[in-house]
Formats: structure tokens, sequence, C-alpha cells
């Protein structure tokens, strides 16, 4: 048992927890610091679990944040495999599923998102497969290896570089999406549509406003998919339909939730001693000036630095605009900003020459932009975000992106 009120706990072992406990102890915060993990693995990134380490390209090695020693070289007392079964906010400490209960000065829940379930008979068969863990990835890394159809439920992100990862290890794909286009809810109807002909150009079946009724199967092992237009064959099957946050242990605490853990700029929740950090966390942006939940790697970094800054005393605040990328057959992507589906979409350059960018505007101001397959610019696109901007200079090639703010809206 560790003394109460001191130190700091950090519950969740992924990749903004690596950044607490890394920013405290680069920070010169020498009171004890306990980072606990229900995976048996120290922390490590996930976008290459949907990319590059599913497709064989990277190995597990490239995946962690820290090496093994390290931990132990900066005292961080590791509790790996290990759960939180509840939080007593009033003596100031968390109780281990295994028994026994550490006290904090400073509690950070970094406790991650869980993918949503779908729910349908037939989930339970072998070949299904969600995918959030290293292991999860493992599994159908040797799934796509040895399969010969799948079928992907969900067009968002992970649904689309799943897809790809299973083209290219030459097995057919239909990807099933309920809403009329792929990220429909994330870019809009143009970009949408781009990423559905992408797709589409891969040889993916992509089937638009369907509904899964079930997934079938024979000896418990899955065998397809039935849809409102009938069935469809698979020996794999991924679901992704999305994740929620997990907001479990900080509802059993009291805590203010809406959407996630609900904090302020600063990452505090309604405890003053509790902060959250990365996909659980609601946390109020000054950038857009409303409260944002974002599941992405540089959120994670962002967010996990930002809570050991505000825990060694320093003034740092949620001020950063949402980025994050994706790799799919031989595209690459960043974004940036905060865009709505429904915003003017520009695009500067030839879509179908397969590099270009893409601006959302608002009622004159730039929200977000997205660079396709064109390399070093994403800052200049995030300098951007938030200004006045006129459309037709942003289709101008030959304005240089530094001069784009420049402009007045139209």
């Amino acid at each position: 048992m560790s003394e109460p009120g001191r130190g700091c706990v950090v519950v969740g072992a992924g990749l903004a927890a690596a950044h607490v406990v890394q920013t405290l102890r680069d920070g010169g915060y020498s009171d004890p610091v306990h980072l606990i993990g229900e995976e048996s693995e120290r922390p490590y990134e996930r976008p290459a679990l949907s990319k590059s380490y599913l497709q064989g390209k990277k190995e597990a090695a490239g995946l962690y944040v820290h090496d093994e020693a390290w931990y132990g070289e900066h005292q961080i007392d590791t509790h790996f495999g290990e759960r939180v079964s509840s939080i007593d906010r009033s003596a100031r400490q968390v109780t281990l599923a295994s028994g026994g209960t550490l006290g904090y000065a400073h509690l950070v829940l970094a406790t991650g998102a869980w993918p949503r379930q779908l729910n349908v008979p037939g989930t339970d068969l072998a070949g299904v497969h969600y995918l959030r863990t290293r292991s999860d990835s493992d599994a159908l890394r040797a799934a796509l290896a040895n399969g010969h159809e799948a079928v992907i439920i969900g067009g968002g992100w992970i649904g689309l570089e799943v897809a790809a990862a299973a083209r290219i290890a030459g097995l057919g794909v239909t990807l099933l999406e309920a809403a009329p286009l792929p990220l429909l809810g994330v870019l809009g109807e143009e970009m949408g549509r781009y990423f559905a002909d992408l797709h589409r150009a891969h040889g993916v079946d992509v089937r638009t406003d369907v509904s899964v009724s079930s997934v079938a199967g024979s000896a418990g092992t899955v065998t397809g998919v039935e849809i409102d237009g009938g069935p469809v064959s698979a020996d794999v099957v991924v679901v992704a339909v999305g994740v929620s946050p997990a907001t479990e242990l900080a509802e059993q605490a009291g805590l203010r939730i809406g959407n996630g853990v609900v904090a302020d700029e600063r990452l505090r929740t309604s405890d003053p001693a509790i902060l959250a950090a990365g996909d659980v966390v609601t946390a109020q942006n000054t950038a857009t000036g409303g409260s944002l939940r974002v599941e992405h790697w540089d959120n994670a970094i962002r967010q996990g630095k930002l809570a050991g800054q505000v825990i060694l005393g320093r003034n740092d605040v949620y001020d950063w605009q949402p980025y994050f990328f994706t790799d799919q057959y031989d595209l690459g992507m960043e974004y940036v900003g905060h865009g709505s589906p429904d915003d003017e979409v520009v695009i500067r350059g030839d879509k179908s020459s397969g590099a270009f960018i893409a601006f959302w505007v608002r009622d004159g101001y730039l929200t977000a932009g997205m660079n396709v397959n064109i390399w070093d610019v994403n800052d200049q696109l995030r300098a951007l975000v938030g200004q006045p901007v006129a459309t037709a200079r942003l289709r101008d090639e030959s304005i240089p992106l530094t001069e784009l703010g420049d402009g007045q809206p139209e």
C-alpha cells in the first residue's frame, strides 16, 4: 500500500498514460508514480495495428513508446495485467482488482475507449474480429493470411484501413456501411465519395445504406453476414462500428460524464485531484471554443503531456487543433482542424491525380485542412485553421500556403 496523499497514479497504460509519466519525470517530479494497465504489455502506439503492423510491414518492437528498461530507470512502478476496481475519492486511493490499494495526490484516468459491439446474433462465432489491442491485430493478421473472403462492417477509419489491408493480403473484400457514404459524418459527401471510389478502384465491394441483421455460421465458425439485401459470404468478419469511451470507473466514482469524462481546458475533472487524458475525456478546447473528445494518436500524446504539465503546476491548456492521419493503399493523408460534414469543401489541386489539398470552410473561415499525398505542409494548414479565407485563393496553387491567410472571406 502506498502512502495516501503522495504521488501520482495513472490508470490506463496506453499512449496518453506513457506521456503523462514521461512528462512528470522529465519535469523533475520526484514523488511515487504508478502506471496501471489491463494489458500485460507496456504502453505502445495503436495506429499501426490497422495499418503497417496489420500488413506485416512493422515489427512489434517498433510499436512501444519506451523500451522495457525505461520504466525501472525512471522509477515508474508498473502494474501491467492489472485492473482498478474502484476509486475512493475521499481517501484518495484506488483499489486494485488483485487486492491492495494505492494512494494518490493526483490521479489520471487514461482508460481509452472500447470498440462498440455489434448487437446482432452470431458475433460470438470464430472468425469475427474486433480491433483494439496488439493481440487483436495479431489474430486478424493470421486470419487475413489464411482467409479468402472478408466482410468489414463499418466504413470509418478503422474499417477502411482494415479493408485496404485485406485487399493487399489478396482477399475479396465487401465493406458494409449503414450511412450513404463512408466517413460521411466526418468528411462530408464529397470526400466520403472520394474514399468510397478509392476502395472500389482497388476491388472492394462497397455497399452503403445497408443494415446487418446477423452474422451467419456453421459449426461455430463464421460463414457470412446477413444484410437487408441478402447474404454476403465471408470466412473473416471485422466489426468496426466505432468506439465508446471507457468511463465505467469514472462513473462509479461519481465524476461528471458526458460523451466521456468531462474535463476543463486543463484536463481537470469534476474532482480537482483527478485528471483525464486521451480517448476517454471530453475536454474544453480553447482553440475551437467548445468541448471535444478526440480518438486519435496526436491528441493522446499531447493530452498526456498536458496532464503531466498540469500536475507539475504549469499553466498550459488544451489549445491545439485536432489532427489525425490515415494510410490506405498508396494514399497517405493528414487532417487538421475540426470541420463539419456540411461545411463547404474547397479542393486545391486535382483529386484525380491522387495528390491534392482539401479545405473545409464555414462562414468565410477555414475550419479544417487535409493534405493527401502532399507532404510537409500540415503545419502550414494548422496555422491557417480559424483564419478568414477567400475560397478563390484556396484553389489558386500559385499562392503559397503561407500567404493564404492574407486574404479576406468572400
